[in-house]
């Protein structure tokens, strides 16, 4: 039986990355949530590596250096963080470096950062918390050799970071370094640096490695320098330059640009020779187009200038709020430091610096198309729509079409869906869900052409009173011939240009789920000459599996299937070797390597060996009718040695439809906001997760209709004991128990988290974590009622629990956090002083600064231990604890717990 101290045990995978040349693989497992173990495997299972506290392991690219970060042991960070050890002082992250060929381990201390080239390889640059302060460069390991003198150096004078040579371990230590970065491809390096003292010259360098060249591109006494990046090949290197000594709040930023076999770098542009009202940004992202024709940078508008010369008492705090804004006044504050940063995408054409502005003030959204490549841009904005987003719950968008060359705007399309661009750029695509159509563009001719216009490839589940979401897509072939969408099963191929579409596959016959795997992140199309990696599901069964799709003959081959959920695999960049996981309820995800045919498998990792020896639990489908009629399906998740004979207490669990995760395994944890199914099955529990279906206007009524007559067809089997049934969840699943605790006795306990017991306040609201306001969720989305309180007040009256509150006769246990983003804590504050009013049995759980759900490790065991408590009093008859029984004074806040049970209280005394 598992205990909450068993949590420890338990580890999970996390970092999984193949190497390039498909032989390795490198993984972390995180045990109990506390220290990492990096494990390095070839593909034939055999370990190569096993280090303690490893993490984000990175292959290099040629497959002959894994390199991966080293933390500090937690307990002892912790220890020395309960004595106040100063920050500095704590212990540091370090480097490893793995040698694959010789199996040798390279540890490099104080380490805060590290790069490896993304296309090439033999080097590594780390950037070091502590520095030395020698002038030694190039020397054999220099880094083991002698106990260095060592100084702290400031962030404002940057860092220092050493260049190694992953061949012949030589180094060079590069002093107060501020940023780095290196060529994608063909071996060059760059850094910036600022100089120790306050009138020190600042400077740009730039190394090509193979020909072990240094050149310094720019100097200026006291610089700061911002996106460092090269292009493509590493022919061209792009960065902005702000060399005013000045305290100025106007940052007479520059654009500057370095060609290989120059020299210097030149300027392109600074605040004289930038368009009128804009300045260089530094905050805009410096990059290339792939054919190295064009440089894209940021343009910004001047900040607003602030009065310096005021005191604290001087100026004024006030929020002026607008009623006819676009945004909301608390979204601005959330989004501030955004607007202040905003730039407008620009370009500069290299072969003649022509300078072309793309997005601006109007237009503030760019997009380009053929990574950079394509003649037209697609620029847009929804700042016309904002306002009235804050209770549609969605956007629309102006955009115009751009000539890259000219400037010249070609067409404007206005209040549109969203919209992106194909891979070449030939289509604006996108998906509308007023007229539930994918549609195209033609950016050449401007055609529109609906696709799927008076076809179903909308979800045929929505039962919100709002337009539908897409399946979604699968991507363009080759030269935007054609683009592949979902429809519920099914994979589409359409033609862009002439609407004609063509399904790939038959799955709706079977109700058998389709849908492709990106296998190669670089390329952005679908390429007609290789085979396709499908994954499929059995709607039915939920079983999963592969499939390979030959896109010239149409034909699917199946690879493997079964009662398992498979993942979506990763292919290593340079062979056909394949990383993925399967799981069920029973089996954790361990991590499995193969090639394309599926034949000959390797499971690599086993991470929970422990797992044989605990009372485990099973999962399966049950069926039953709501209460209107409706066919539906759950999930029935029973102890491993259930006896049909035995009465067993029940827990209900839900949100809306769950049934398609009937495979997904749940390791026993700490949970922020649900009951943990194997935790519960193990100490003897039968959990029921009934999918719930919605009539728009009635979500409380529906939630009643779904689940009790899911309750009572379990009773009748039997096995339940109908006397000691609870019932959990939170946000959506938190405010339908409370609902459904005002209309039924069925429960005998309750677990509410973050719980909206009052819809005409809870409209009202604001949602912190984004600044808006809750109305779009009551009228278009989740709450589903379908208007406003003024145009429906008998719904909002009627799905509130807070005026049938004196009917409820559960006791009721709710967690509500004071720094909820999602759901006003006021929420659960109403409904529990209401409780707390009528003297109804109820406890309040408030994780002090946690948001939505309790995130901080001994929270969140506080509130599965408490939870777990009060079931097992309520459904098991265990002892009371103390905090049920006393609470938990403020004066005791955080020192006594309320733990311990009445009864070993009682027999001590």
């Amino acid at each position: 039986m598992l205990d909450h101290s068993d949590y420890e045990l338990w580890s999970t995978i996390e970092g999984e990355k193949l190497a390039p040349n498909g032989k390795y693989v490198v993984y972390a497992l995180a045990k109990g949530e506390k220290d990492h173990f990096l494990k390095i495997k070839d593909i034939d299972g055999r370990e190569l590596l096993s280090y303690d506290r490893g993490k984000q392991g990175l292959f290099g690219y040629d497959s002959k250096h894994l390199f991966f970060t080293i933390k500090p042991w937690k307990d002892s960070l912790r220890a020395m963080k309960s004595r106040k050890v100063e920050k500095k002082n704590l212990p540091k992250d370090s480097l490893g470096i793995f040698n694959l060929e010789n199996k040798s381990l390279t540890k490099i201390g104080n380490l805060k950062s590290y790069k490896v080239p993304e296309k090439w390889s033999g080097y590594v640059a780390y950037m070091l918390e502590e520095v030395k302060i020698d002038n030694t460069s190039k020397s054999k390991d220099s880094v083991q050799k002698k106990k260095p003198k060592k100084k702290n150096v400031s962030k404002e004078n940057g860092y220092h970071i050493v260049l190694r040579n992953l061949e012949d371990h030589t180094e060079d230590t590069l002093k107060f370094v501020t940023h780095y970065t290196f060529s994608k491809k063909d071996n060059m390096f760059a850094y910036s640096t600022t100089g120790p003292g306050k009138d020190s010259n600042s400077s740009v360098v730039v190394m090509d490695l193979e020909n072990e060249e240094t050149n310094n591109i720019h100097s200026a006494k006291s610089a700061k320098y911002f996106q460092l990046e090269f292009s493509e090949t590493g022919r061209y290197l792009g960065f902005v330059v702000d060399a005013d000594t000045t305290k100025a709040q106007i940052r007479p930023n520059a654009l500057f640009l370095w060609k290989k076999d120059t020299e210097k770098a030149e300027k392109l542009i600074d605040s004289s020779s930038a368009p009128k009202d804009y300045l260089v940004s530094s905050d805009g992202k410096v990059h290339f187009s792939k054919d190295e024709s064009k440089l894209f940078f940021g343009l910004r508008k001047p900040p607003v200038i602030k009065d310096t010369t005021l005191t604290d008492d001087e100026i004024v705090n006030v929020e002026v709020w607008t009623y006819n804004e676009p945004r909301l006044y608390t979204v601005q504050e959330l989004q501030l430091k955004n607007d202040t940063i905003r730039s407008f995408e620009t370009v500069i054409h290299l072969k003649d610096n022509k300078l072309v502005q793309l997005a601006n003030i109007e237009f503030t959204e760019s997009e380009l198309g053929d990574e950079g490549n394509a003649a037209y841009a697609l620029i847009g904005t929804s700042t016309p729509y904002e306002l009235e987003s804050q209770w549609k719950g969605f956007k629309e968008y102006d955009y115009a079409v751009l000539d890259v060359r000219t400037g010249e705007t070609v067409r404007k399309i206005k209040k549109s869906a969203q919209m992106k661009l194909s891979p070449q750029a030939k289509y604006a695509y996108g998906y509308s869900r007023v007229d539930t159509t994918w549609f195209t563009h033609d950016m050449k001719s401007g055609i529109y052409k609906a696709l799927t216009k008076d076809k179903v490839f909308y979800n045929e589940f929505h039962d919100y009173p709002d337009h539908p979401y897409a399946y979604g897509m699968a991507g363009f072939t080759k030269d935007d011939a054609s683009v592949l969408l979902y429809d519920r099963y099914d994979i589409w191929e359409f033609n862009p240009k002439t609407g004609e579409g063509n399904r790939l596959t038959k799955g709706r016959e079977t109700k058998t789920r389709y849908r492709l795997v990106q296998l190669d992140k670089e390329e952005h199309f679908l390429n007609p000459d290789t085979k396709w990696l499908f994954t499929v599901f059995d709607e039915t069964t939920k079983n999963s599996g592969y499939v390979l799709f030959n896109p010239k003959n149409q034909k699917l081959t199946e690879l493997v299937s079964g009662p398992y959920r498979y993942s979506n695999p990763k292919k290593a960049v340079l062979s056909e070797q394949l990383l993925f996981t399967r799981e069920s309820f029973k089996e954790f995800p361990n991590l499995r390597t193969t090639d394309f045919d599926f034949e000959n498998i390797t499971v690599l990792s086993d991470a929970n060996p422990q797992q044989s020896g605990y009372n485990w639990g099973t999962n399966e489908l049950i069926n039953w009718t709501s209460l209107d009629g409706k066919e539906l399906t759950g999930m029935l998740i029973k102890p491993e040695n259930f006896d049909p004979n035995k009465k067993y207490p029940l827990l209900v669990n839900f949100y809306e439809r769950s049934s398609d995760g009937l495979h997904r395994h749940r390791i026993p944890r700490a949970e922020r906001s649900s009951i943990n199914y194997s935790f519960y099955t193990s100490r003897g529990y039968i959990i029921f997760n009934p999918d719930v279906v919605y009539r728009v206007g009635y979500p409380g009524e529906s939630a009643y209709n779904c689940v009790i007559p899911g309750v009572t067809s379990l009773i009748e089997k039997g096995f339940i004991d109908k006397d000691n049934i609870g019932v959990q969840g939170h946000s959506w699943g938190g405010y339908q128990i409370a609902y459904l605790v005002t209309k039924t006795d069925i429960f005998k306990a309750a677990e509410s988290g973050a719980p909206v017991p009052n819809m005409i306040s809870a409209y009202g609201g604001i949602r912190w974590w984004t600044g808006l306001s809750r109305q779009f969720q009551y009228e278009h989305t989740q709450s589903r009622i379908g208007g406003t309180p003024w145009e429906y007040p008998a719904r909002y009256i009627e799905n509130s629990p807070i005026f049938n509150i004196d009917k409820i006769n559960t006791p009721l246990l709710v967690m509500h956090n004071d720094a909820d983003g999602h759901v006003p804590w006021y929420q659960g504050i109403e409904f529990f002083v209401s409780l707390r009013r009528l003297g109804k049995p109820s406890w309040f759980l408030n994780y002090n600064g946690e948001p939505h759900w309790p995130l901080k490790l001994q929270n969140r065991k506080d509130f599965n231990l408490r939870m777990a408590q009060f079931f097992d009093y309520y459904l098991k008859g265990a002892p009371k604890p103390v905090w049920m029984e006393k609470g938990v004074p403020a004066l005791e806040k955080g020192v006594n717990q309320g733990y311990e049970l009445m009864d070993s209280i009682e027999r001590n005394n």
